[in-house]
Formats: structure tokens, sequence, C-alpha cells
């Protein structure tokens, strides 16, 4: 209804130059967000790491095959 839509005009207002800016400049951070997601799940599937270390080897050698086309299960 009409709340919602004053709601997002609203927004629209808050967040205008950011808004434009995405559609001017070519950046975007989904990648980042991939990585970051990615580094999730393997946390949630990380019950068995007892070293941190171990944890952050598995996250970096995931990145780093990522980059080069190795698929890590």
């Amino acid at each position: 209804g009409i709340p919602a839509f004053l709601k997002a005009v609203q927004t629209f207002r808050n967040w205008q130059v950011e808004i434009l800016n995405s559609f001017i400049f070519p950046y975007s951070n989904g990648f980042l967000e991939g990585i970051n997601n990615k580094t999730k799940v393997m946390k949630r599937n990380a019950y068995g790491f007892r070293r941190f270390d171990h944890f952050k080897a598995k996250i970096l050698l995931n990145i780093r095959y990522k980059e080069i086309g190795v698929h890590l299960g």
C-alpha cells in the first residue's frame, strides 16, 4: 500500500548517492561476499577441526585453489 511505497521512496532518498554511484562505477563487492559465504559454510562444517590454524589453512587453501580453478569438496 501507500505506507510501503512511501518507505521505499524515503529509502531511495536516503541512499540516492550510493544507488546512483552503483550505476556509474564498475565496482562490486560480489567477489568478497562469495569468499565470506564460502568461509561461513566451511565454519559450519568445521566441527572436526580442533585447532584454529588448521581451519585457517583450509580457508586459505580454498581461496587459493579457486584462483587456479581447483575444486575442494
